[in-house]
């Protein structure tokens, strides 16, 4: 029999008749069984988030940030079982996953320190005769229980990048985890838990869309965070209401590699940004526009690169690229590289699905309208452009309907300037490659690839609201100094 993981309701374990076998992508063994929430179960654990408002409202900036340590090391502690979790669950290498946990902990101690600092000031309104002996105090306060939705792809961080920010802030969350690898963060609510957080603080609740719809829909939610596909997204947003949304939505990330950038490690650095977990991330480097005075010898040494990366058991150290999340996905790559072959694309290497494998492919003279061009491919593979200047990259990478992160490879100052002021994203990535991130950093996109911003301090102001105090001093009643 499986090990059996209760859902966490409002600070209970407990269960439902809706049974949930998580599946490990690589082998399809059973890696646990949990549950899938019913309607009933997420209304109890809103209406318990509704009543632990008041007093994570009240909550001591102390007491957030000792939970907060609390967690971080709590997770640092179980580290080793966690990266196996998210290696079996999500099929992600298992130095991909050291590396997510690590960053958890990472996250967590930043919001502890975030949590110190939450922004206000003081103002002068004493700007017209009018205000005369007037001052403003502004204050930020927690805005009230939060909606979030976490994908596949990071189970853990990008679930703690929802989490974190809400204790950090004073707000309770209702949380729905990917229901492909959920295991990972009801790990992390035992965590929380041991941590002292207040039962109703946080719920873990696995469920089908019919009834996580109510985490879009229901007004006693002050917030809803999701991070997934855009059309899944935008579709929320339209749907949401009067609460704010905040969207990550992915994209189609571009790269440009000038003249006089360092090829080598241009070429190291995408063929990681467009392999790693099966590009199976949402900035991973899919459109490279390279000067065609330096393509032949980045194509080149791109496609040997890319022939040399190994697949293999996420949990083998030697494995580079594990499966894709189940076979839909393969099957979606393989018919979208299939596409783009008969509107005239060249295969370089890779293009091949073997069950959830997909090998690393590289792609060129693709039509900038394929799919595997003009969408998310959310698979390992990259396309290549030849370019003839510089200006033409940055026209060809602000070609699409997306903007998250973009990475420029370049020596040039001004080249750097230029296109960080005319780069249409989120963010530009100055000799590195769009899949780069550290979680405090402001993260998020423009156009189609999402709305305002992640990263633990933006996501803090977000999820609180600035109140004003205005304060007038009489002056009837002004004290005499002598």
């Amino acid at each position: 029999m499986p090990t059996t993981y209760p859902i966490y309701l409002a600070g209970e374990w407990t269960r439902s008749d809706q049974p949930l076998d998580v599946l490990n992508p690589y082998d399809g063994s059973i890696v646990g069984r949990t549950f899938q929430a019913s309607g009933q179960q997420l209304d109890r654990a809103i209406s318990a988030a509704e009543a632990c408002f008041a007093q994570t409202r009240k909550m001591p900036v102390y007491d957030r940030v000792a939970i907060l340590r609390a967690m971080a090391a709590g997770l640092k502690a179980r580290r080793d079982e966690v990266v196996t979790m998210v290696c079996r669950e999500a099929g992600k290498p298992i130095r991909e996953s050291e590396v997510e946990v690590d960053r958890g902990v990472f996250t967590l101690e930043t919001a502890a320190e975030e949590a110190k600092r939450i922004p206000g000031e003081v103002i002068p309104l004493d700007l017209l005769p009018s205000s005369k002996g007037r001052f403003g105090v502004v204050r930020r306060f927690p805005i009230g229980p939060i909606a979030g939705i976490s994908p596949f792809n990071f189970p853990l961080n990008l679930a703690l990048h929802k989490v974190a920010p809400a204790i950090a802030a004073g707000n309770p969350i209702v949380l729905k985890p990917p229901s492909k690898d959920p295991l990972t963060m009801l790990l992390v609510a035992e965590i929380a838990e041991q941590a002292g957080l207040p039962k109703g603080a946080l719920s873990v609740l696995p469920m089908d869309r019919e009834v996580g719809d109510a985490l879009v829909a229901d007004d006693r939610f002050k917030l809803l965070s999701f991070t997934g596909s855009p059309d899944v997204g935008w579709d929320m947003k339209r749907r949401a209401g009067k609460k704010p949304v905040v969207l990550e939505l992915g994209g189609n990330a571009g790269v440009v590699v000038d003249e006089d950038a360092d090829l080598a490690y241009a070429v190291n650095r995408v063929a990681f940004g467009a392999f790693a977990y099966a590009g199976q991330v949402c900035i991973s480097v899919q459109r490279v526009f390279v000067h065609e005075a330096v393509y032949d010898r980045f194509r080149d040494d791109l496609v040997a690169q890319s022939r040399a990366i190994r697949t293999g058991d996420p949990l083998d150290r030697a494995t580079d690229l594990g499966p894709m999340i189940d076979d839909k996905a393969a099957q979606r790559a393989q018919a979208w590289i299939e596409q783009a072959v008969g509107e005239g694309a060249r295969v370089l290497c890779g293009g091949r699905a073997d069950g959830r494998f997909f090998q690393p492919t590289v792609i060129e003279n693709a039509h900038p309208e394929s799919f595997v061009c003009s969408r998310e491919a959310f698979a390992p593979l990259v396309t290549l452009f030849k370019v003839p200047n510089f200006g033409n990259a940055i026209q060809r990478v602000n070609d699409s309907v997306y903007g998250l992160q973009a990475g420029v490879f370049t020596n040039s100052l001004e080249h750097a300037l230029v296109a960080f002021e005319e780069i249409e994203a989120g963010g530009v990535i100055v000799n590195d490659v769009p899949t780069y991130r550290i979680d405090h950093m402001p993260y998020g996109g423009v156009k189609s690839s999402g709305l305002s911003r992640e990263g633990i301090r933006y996501t803090i102001e977000d999820m609180t609201e600035p109140r004003l105090m205005v304060i007038n001093r009489l002056e009837s009643r002004a004290v005499t100094i002598d």
